[in-house]
């Protein structure tokens, strides 16, 4: 059993509209920060949210569009996208918004912290880590990723979890190895997935993809898609589970 509602707060001159789903009972639970892909925080995002809060975890997917959805409409989503995506400080205000959202629920373990990430919400996740926030784990889906700097990442304590498909021209595998490789080379934990014949978005679903796969280089994979997300649970699981065993 769980409970769910929308969580209304203002950043970035919007009025974002979040989605919080909290499993029953009193906690302390483990909390998800979720960073919903460029589409906005639609019906499979706030999804994963159910599906964590059935799982013990007390999620909470933020809204970085002010409540848009732009599934079908990819000029209006760039428009909305890209120029947050050169703003670090703008990044940083939204990521920090949501977290201090999530952490003022009653019920929440802050010392048992993950993130999971889409599209441009991983990229807001790691603004978000690079800035401090103290995730045990963060696992991104095909992310918006920063400048390869190991520097950047030397004070940070995440285990990091990198998925993509392999027909993604919008972060391809070379950028998930090269991005790895700069985690590797500050002394952090990393893995990655790659998804044989996967593109851009494979974890959405075909009818919400109507008009938008269109797109060169997007489309669902259901296959991929369900294993991408057993991977994001694993990863959690195991990082809570070793981090339980040295507190």
């Amino acid at each position: 059993m769980r409970s769910t509602r929308d969580v209304i707060y203002n950043v970035d001159g919007l009025t974002m509209v979040a989605y919080l789903a909290r499993p029953q009972g009193e906690g302390p639970w483990p909390a998800v920060l979720i960073g919903h892909d460029g589409v906005g925080l639609e019906s499979y995002q706030r999804s994963r949210a159910d599906d964590l809060a059935a799982r013990g975890y007390l999620a909470f997917a933020m809204d970085y569009h002010g409540g848009e959805v732009f599934f079908g409409r990819p000029e209006a989503m760039l428009a909305r996208t890209m120029p947050l995506m050169a703003d670090v400080g703008r990044m940083q205000a939204i990521g920090s918004t949501a977290l201090d959202n999530l952490l003022a629920e009653p019920g929440v373990d802050p010392d048992r912290l993950v993130a999971l990430g889409y599209g441009a919400g991983g990229r807001i996740l790691l603004e978000l880590a690079r800035a401090g926030a103290p995730f045990k784990a963060i696992a991104l889906v095909h992310p918006g990723l920063p400048e390869a700097n190991a520097e950047d990442w030397t004070d940070v304590s995440s285990c990091f979890l990198l998925c993509t498909g392999s027909e993604d021209p919008l972060c391809t595998p070379d950028q998930i190895l090269s991005f790895g490789r700069t985690l590797q080379n500050a002394g952090l934990d990393w893995r990655a997935n790659i998804y044989g014949g996967a593109k851009h978005a494979f974890w959405a679903r075909a009818k919400d993809l109507d008009g938008t796969a269109t797109v060169p280089g997007v489309g669902p994979h259901p296959i991929h898609a369900a294993r991408a997300w057993q991977a994001v649970l694993d990863q959690f699981e195991e990082t809570l589970e070793a981090s339980s065993k040295l507190a």
